[in-house]
């Protein structure tokens, strides 16, 4: 298994995938903050919608296999570890239904030969949606409800050690406590120099970095920002300027279309938004080159 990640936009090679488990079809959607369009009826099919549209593009796939323990969110594969140039760091998720994630996905590293360079320890929280790698020497880090000082400082010299700098940001409260703010949930780098950006949420810190890098800023459209909460700009980069999104966002696909990235949509209400990730979150990237 190839392994090697230092992008969020380099070709889409290889990814890890765990598929919806029992959990999630029995959630109590009150305790798992799941939203209006939970239905567990639908998750499958839309999941296999997904997963075709992934081979569609040629990525290989891998499956996170093992009990999930009760936990309805380990289907978002994005979380519970971070996948760097060296190797694998596992994070501690920040939601409390979601700690111990990490085993699985150090059990799948361990049995695939791929190194582990870090972990996150308690009292650190660290969950890999707030992260973004803004180039191959450079990683945004995320601090809110899922990601607290103590995980994004671990975080930071894991990769600070392997010679990439890292930027901390706060994020905004938004939705409270309870719900799924990730950085990646006001940002998604579309192009290698072109990020799509919800800006009235986005740390003033982080606008200015982007200006100085020279990203492109593609604006993300309001009332599907709030419509989808939030996974309007949960975008799945496949390749340099091609990308991977929910559908039903026709507002979105067009600023994305107008800066010359090329859509590709998939339908999946009741499992993303109805559960709080998109198609970055169902994945856990493993090699881009």
């Amino acid at each position: 298994m190839n392994f090697g990640i230092a992008s969020m936009t380099a070709p889409l090679k290889e990814v890890a995938l765990r598929r919806p488990g029992s959990s999630i079809r029995t959630a109590e959607p009150s305790a798992w903050n799941y939203g209006k369009h939970f239905d567990p009826s639908k998750i499958d099919c839309e999941y296999d919608r997904f997963v075709s549209a992934l081979g569609n593009f040629g990525v290989k796939i891998h499956w996170i296999k093992g009990d999930d323990l009760g936990n309805a969110d380990s289907v978002f594969a994005y979380d519970a570890s971070l996948m760097t140039p060296n190797g694998a760091i596992l994070m501690s998720p920040g939601k409390e239904r979601r700690r111990g994630e990490e085993n699985l996905h150090a059990t799948f590293y361990r049995s695939n030969g791929i190194p582990i360079i870090g972990k996150i320890d308690p009292p650190g929280t660290a969950e890999a949606g707030d992260t973004l790698w803004l180039d191959e020497n450079t990683m945004l880090i995320g601090r809110g409800f899922r990601t607290n000082t103590n995980g994004a400082e671990q975080v930071k010299d894991i990769l600070n050690s392997i010679g990439v700098k890292c930027y901390i940001f706060d994020l905004p409260f938004y939705q409270g406590r309870n719900a799924c703010l990730h950085l990646m949930s006001l940002i998604s780098m579309v192009d290698t120099k072109s990020a799509l950006v919800f800006k009235p949420l986005l740390p003033v810190g982080l606008w200015k970095l982007l200006v100085k890098r020279n990203i492109n800023i593609i604006s993300a459209p309001e009332r599907e920002f709030h419509q989808s909460d939030t996974l309007s700009t949960n975008v799945l980069a496949v390749a340099p300027g091609e990308c991977l999104m929910l559908d039903n966002l026709p507002e979105t696909a067009k600023v994305l279309r107008n800066s010359g990235i090329k859509v590709t949509t998939f339908r999946a209400p009741a499992l993303c938004i109805g559960c709080e990730g998109g198609p970055t979150c169902l994945t856990r990237p493993l090699y881009r080159i």
